[in-house]
């Protein structure tokens, strides 16, 4: 992601404004920045009852899950290209840090659980290329929870979007939006299997693990 592209989600986060991703072709996807900055919903527990530690959250956002992981003993990371989110999180009382998912990370292939929610499988634009990486850094036994971007079966885009406030926007960047059965196909071609999928509160979810040699 270019230089600039979050300055309106960090300012969102920071002062709780309204926030979405708008696109080339003239879409406005709404992003629930009071939902971000929240505890942990009904949803998300559904999420955290699945994960084993240690865990990382990729795109930990202000850091909700790592911090109701942490309330219940179980050893979390959340890694972020916002410093925004970083420094949020850590007021939580959770572990941060200011990382792109792309680059060294620590404990590559010994992460218990990784997880991935609120959009953030759209990551760079190239689902099989998170895929991949998100892959390598699990261990032998671990597991892959990751949130579909959309609800309606098929979809599979790859955006030219930007972050939108009602004060700032920022540059563009490449962002990919897919359902849950796109991301279990995608899954399978990199190396992965489905464990188990499930949906709660209107939010779809799947569960991944290293495929049998």
């Amino acid at each position: 992601m270019i230089a600039g592209a979050l300055g309106p989600y960090e300012g969102a986060l920071r002062d709780r404004r309204s926030l979405s991703l708008t696109t080339a072709d003239g879409r406005v996807l709404p992003l629930d920045i009071a939902r971000y900055l929240a505890e942990a919903d009904d949803a998300d527990r559904t999420v955290l009852g699945r994960c084993v530690g240690p865990v990382l959250d990729v795109g930990c956002g202000p850091g909700r899950i790592v911090s109701a992981l942490a309330a219940q003993g179980i050893a979390a990371l959340g890694v972020d290209i916002a410093d925004v989110a970083v420094e949020l999180t850590v007021r939580r009382g959770a572990l941060a840090l200011p990382r792109d998912i792309f680059d060294r990370v620590p404990g590559e292939g010994r992460w218990r659980t990784v997880v991935v929610l609120d959009g953030n499988s759209g990551i760079g634009g190239d689902l099989s290329g998170l895929l991949t990486r998100l892959r390598s850094l699990i261990s032998s036994t671990g597991r892959i929870v990751v949130e579909a971007g959309s609800h309606v079966p098929g979809t599979h885009e790859v955006l030219t979007a930007r972050f939108a406030s009602d004060s700032a926007e920022g540059p563009t960047f490449r962002w990919a939006v897919a359902s849950v059965d796109v991301l279990a196909e995608q899954a399978l071609e990199c190396g992965l299997t489905v464990e188990e999928q499930w949906s709660s509160e209107g939010r779809d979810f799947l569960s991944l693990s290293r495929a049998a040699a």
